[in-house]
């Protein structure tokens, strides 16, 4: 499988970067990594063509942009060269195998990521992983939906999650958060490709759902249905604008609010499921 990177050059580039990858995230782009100039995007050579910015709605900032075809086999020298160790408070720390351990007591997370999101540099995935510390996860089941490269997935288990599952729609991602968890020693965690629509008599204690406003506001009822009483939901994935749309539709669902972050203007929001 070949990608095509877009490399945009924003100014300003903050909050351009955010405002592009929010825009971006709407189209077929499976991942993204910001640069000291703004942003690269990553999409499938099947799903680009030409005109697919032609769409996109007039913006305060100003970009251009230069189109590179990428072959699988090139993937780690991308990704390599731009991936720092994230640091997750004192709680945790998201690296690569070629990075050293951290000291102890702090969570020790390998993802190398290939073609999949989520590595923690971006702030939805750096809110969801802070906040899975704050849960209490012990014998939990978990959902983690829109998986990428499994690092919630996998933050939920070394956290004593019992049954643990990932979905996403990207039989990349899967591939590459299976591998992520042998790593880890989370061989027991089951990743399926797909979408909501695999949730059909499934229940969760936590569900996690890191994906785009529009695909979270779609299956919100799906979520809610699939979680046991006294379930939470973490959602993320949009920006703090978003917020009242999402509200809206979790509060008509019958969820129960309990907290909003904010990272950047990224949002993470938390519902229970009380009855």
């Amino acid at each position: 499988m070949n990608y095509f990177v877009i490399r945009f050059i924003i100014n300003p580039v903050l909050p351009g970067t955010d405002v592009l990858t929010a825009l971006l995230g709407e189209l077929p782009f499976e991942s993204f990594v910001s640069t000291e100039q703004g942003l690269d995007a990553f999409i499938k050579e099947e799903d680009f063509t030409d005109d697919l910015l032609n769409d996109l709605p007039e913006l305060d900032f100003k970009f251009t942009f230069t189109v590179e075809k990428i072959l699988q086999q090139n993937w780690n020298a991308q990704w390599e060269s731009n991936f720092n160790p994230v640091l997750v408070e004192d709680k945790c720390m998201i690296r690569a195998s070629f990075h050293e351990a951290p000291q102890s007591g702090i969570m020790d997370v390998i993802i190398d990521p290939k073609m999949s999101f989520g590595t923690g540099h971006h702030d939805t995935t750096w809110l969801m992983s802070r906040e899975l510390f704050v849960l209490d996860l012990k014998n939990k089941s978990v959902l983690d939906m829109g998986c990428g490269t499994g690092v919630l997935a996998i933050i939920a288990k070394k956290l004593g999650a019992n049954t643990v599952s990932g979905i996403d729609i990207d039989e990349w991602s899967i591939e590459n958060s299976r591998e992520n968890a042998q790593v880890n020693n989370c061989p027991e965690i089951f990743f399926e490709k797909g979408n909501a629509s695999l949730l059909s008599n499934k229940k969760y204690d936590i569900i996690l759902a890191n994906i785009n406003r529009n695909v979270l506001i779609n299956d919100l009822e799906t979520y809610y249905n699939c979680l046991n009483n006294n379930g939470v939901l973490l959602l993320s994935g949009f920006f703090e604008n978003d917020f009242n749309e999402l509200n809206q539709k979790a509060i008509s669902l019958h969820y129960t609010f309990e907290k909003k972050e904010i990272k950047n203007n990224w949002c993470l929001l938390k519902y229970s499921k009380t009855q």
